[in-house]
């Protein structure tokens, strides 16, 4: 019987080298950035934070807030190769009560900068804050810049998703009797529904507002190709590097706070290990209904109440 073999994974190293294979930095991006090679990095993704006070930041004067977006999203230009992408997640900032949208504050910094929004993808979800004098915010979005070429890296066919109709076919037409669907699936959209981490998800770590795996594997399987480096500067607890190690992409990112910085490094080497648990890309939601869950079972559903009964019918009754 053989020996089993060792894996020695990679070493994550602390600085920038162009011979590495992982960088998770402690400390602020902007010295990370520095050390960076102009037009080497072919995604940055990340999400900022969204100045609203939350515990791993300070909050801020919305225009101070802005002019250091400004220096970093200037930096991650410089960076990026000319057939890259920067994906930008934010959700909105909230001052006394009133919403104020990030990427609508940000935008004209790319826009300024000569790129070029390809997509601005919502990011929905079903968990978070209930709100009692407004809606409660379900969404964030993403945007997809590049520079202003049409020779940017994009792979369709690893995103793909499963057709609804895969049995569809053309009824006239040369193609009269074919099937009409791509064999690979369907473009997935620019809805993605995706669980946010939670409690009682499978990757969730002590960050309050990490990322999750499947979100970035989607850009990094379209936007990137093995090999390439794939930059988050507010690293967190390290998704990125990790959907990027997944995929056998290098991973770079900078976390000024030193036990998400640690975290990230354990997650990060895990992976790299093939140990890490991470919720499936594709993975169908998971349906409470479906799977029995009792809590579906409403206490009050046997009081009529005139404020609930149109969410109670099973269905609607129709009167002219």
């Amino acid at each position: 019987m053989k020996p089993e073999t060792k894996f020695d994974p990679p070493e994550i190293q602390n600085c920038f080298s162009p011979e590495a294979e992982t960088v998770i930095f402690q400390g602020d991006c902007l010295d990370l950035l520095r050390q960076v090679p102009d037009k080497s990095i072919q995604l940055v993704i990340t999400s900022p934070p969204y100045n609203i006070g939350k515990s791993y930041e300070k909050k801020l004067d919305l225009q101070v807030y802005y002019e250091q977006q400004k220096e970093v999203i200037e930096q991650c230009a410089r960076v990026l190769t000319e057939h890259g992408s920067i994906c930008w997640q934010v959700g909105n900032h909230v001052d006394n009560g009133a919403i104020i949208p990030l990427d609508s504050l940000l935008f004209p910094i790319f826009h300024n900068l000569g790129f070029v929004m390809r997509n601005r993808i919502i990011w929905h979800f079903e968990h978070g804050l209930h709100c009692s004098r407004r809606l409660s915010g379900r969404y964030e979005t993403v945007m997809w810049f590049t520079r202003d070429t049409k020779d940017y890296v994009f792979n369709l066919d690893p995103i793909r998703v499963p057709q609804k109709y895969p049995g569809k076919k053309y009824f006239k037409g040369p193609k009269a009797g074919q099937y009409s669907c791509n064999p690979l699936g369907k473009n997935p959209g620019d809805v993605w529904d995706i669980p946010n981490v939670k409690s009682n998800h499978i990757e969730k770590t002590e960050h309050p507002c990490q990322f999750p795996v499947e979100l970035i594997e989607r850009f990094v399987l379209s936007l990137s190709n093995k090999g390439d480096w794939v930059l988050d500067p507010f690293l967190g607890v390290g998704s990125s590097i990790v959907a990027a190690v997944k995929h056998h992409r290098k991973g770079m990112g900078a976390e000024i706070i030193g036990k998400y910085a640690e975290i990230a490094r354990e997650r990060t080497r895990a992976a790299m290990m093939g140990n890490l648990r991470t919720r499936p890309m594709g993975m169908p939601k998971y349906d409470p209904l479906l799977a029995g869950n009792k809590l579906t079972i409403a206490p009050w559903a046997t009081v009529q109440d005139e404020r609930q009964l149109r969410l109670l019918q099973t269905i609607a009754e129709y009167k002219p």
